[in-house]
């Protein structure tokens, strides 16, 4: 299965391109949060950095339209362009001392912009490339990818920037981004077209508002396709609820829980955002080995439901050690739910949806915004222990009704063997 992925000659260059700009993102993400964790000592202020980071997820179903006429390639060296610049920018200033929670927060929302689309453009090349038949393997070792990068970019970004600062720490990102950048124009410039005869699948570009039209037209063919597609609206669902109130507390929240929790520094916070990357890193390579559950949407709710039990019992430890264990089996579930929902999404989207229908995957990605900042400003009132309850519980009581509501796409549903 692994060998298939990698005969396609765009996965090749995709897959490397993939994981140096997961460790870019992963050591950003955690030195600029503990920074402005450190300098401002709200959590308020730490939830919406974490907010501003997800703020393209608005756009992105015109992100998964663009995907579909110009071809993911093109988008993704756009988007990583810009990460490139603005991490040039954040190095600079913090070499010079300039650097501050504004220029963060500037920095955050330029970047929130482009970053949530980026998983957009790199699940729709895997769908353009990879055949039916290795599609979870494949999505599997994509997620691996960015596991394993989050578990070292975590600990790389936390003990780099302990040891050497921000300034110098970040020329270690600026060059995973230029690398990544390079790599990412290796991809191939345009999906293959299985038959010779077959018309070009870019069609010709229309001018003026024609083109401006045609654009708004595959976006809501792409809105109506998941709101007429059982199989596609659950999930869309479930992951926005996911988002809303899971992802905030594995996520967004973990500087706080480091510094007031547990009481520990930037190492610490390394230690404890490798742990649920590494459970997910398991997950991954379980499913690239076995090829993932027959039953995909089933394995998406039971293993939901068991992250939340997980995260209900993490909000009320007061220790790293069973903190880390934890979050390490959150991790490994989170994943296996995750891939899972990713596989139903592309199996049943089609070839022409593909990019439109993970465009409007990604809008569901900005439940995790509003779940940072109803999180920060619960924290703040009702204590986080409380505030952990209560977004466990709000979640797994949702999963249980969108199960029972869509039950013959979402339980009663299996995946055909692969031939």
């Amino acid at each position: 299965m692994i060998l298939a992925a990698f005969h396609v000659k765009s996965f090749r260059y995709q897959w490397p391109a993939d994981l140096l700009t997961s460790w870019a993102f992963e050591m950003e993400t955690i030195i600029l949060g503990w920074y402005v964790m450190v300098q401002t000592g709200s959590v308020l202020l730490l939830t919406a950095f974490g907010s501003l980071q997800f703020l393209g997820t608005l756009a992105a179903p015109m992100f998964g339209v663009l995907g579909d006429r110009v071809g993911g390639r093109l988008m993704l060296c756009f988007m990583r362009a810009v990460y490139l610049s603005l991490a040039v920018l954040v190095m600079l200033l913090a070499l010079t001392g300039a650097l501050s929670p504004a220029w963060v927060f500037v920095a955050a929302t330029l970047n929130g912009i482009f970053r949530p689309n980026d998983l957009v453009m790199r699940n729709a090349l895997i769908g353009e490339t990879i055949p039916p038949a290795h599609l979870v393997g494949a999505l599997g070792m994509s997620r691996a990818t960015m596991d394993s990068a989050r578990v070292g970019g975590a600990l790389a970004g936390a003990g780099l920037s302990t040891a050497l600062g921000i300034g110098c720490t970040y020329l270690f990102v600026t060059t995973f981004y230029a690398a990544s950048l390079l790599l990412t124009f290796r991809i191939a410039r345009a999906r293959p077209v299985p038959d010779p005869a077959a018309p070009s699948p870019y069609p010709l570009p229309l001018a003026g508002d024609r083109q401006g039209a045609s654009r708004w037209r595959d976006l809501k063919d792409g809105l109506a396709r998941v709101r007429e597609t059982p199989r596609l609206l659950a999930p869309m669902w479930l992951a926005f609820l996911i988002n809303l109130t899971a992802y905030p507390v594995s996520g967004g929240l973990l500087p706080y829980v480091a510094q007031r929790i547990y009481h520990v520094d930037a190492t610490g916070l390394g230690w404890l955002v490798a742990a649920f990357s590494f459970g997910g890193l398991l997950a991954s390579i379980g499913v690239v080995v076995t090829g993932g559950s027959r039953h995909l949407e089933r394995a998406t709710l039971v293993h939901t439901a068991v992250w939340y039990a997980l995260l209900l019992g993490f909000g009320h430890l007061a220790s790293m050690g069973p903190g880390l264990l934890t979050l390490l089996a959150a991790g490994f579930v989170q994943n296996v739910a995750m891939i899972s929902v990713t596989g139903v999404l592309l199996a049943a989207a089609g070839g022409r949806f593909r990019g439109r229908v993970m465009g409007v995957r990604a809008l569901a990605v900005y439940g995790l915004p509003i779940g940072l900042m109803v999180s920060g400003a619960l924290i703040e009132r009702i204590g986080y222990p409380a505030t952990i309850t209560v977004s466990a519980a709000v979640g797994l009581l949702f999963t249980l009704l969108i199960g029972v509501r869509w039950r013959a796409a979402m339980w009663r549903r299996s995946r055909p063997a692969p031939a």
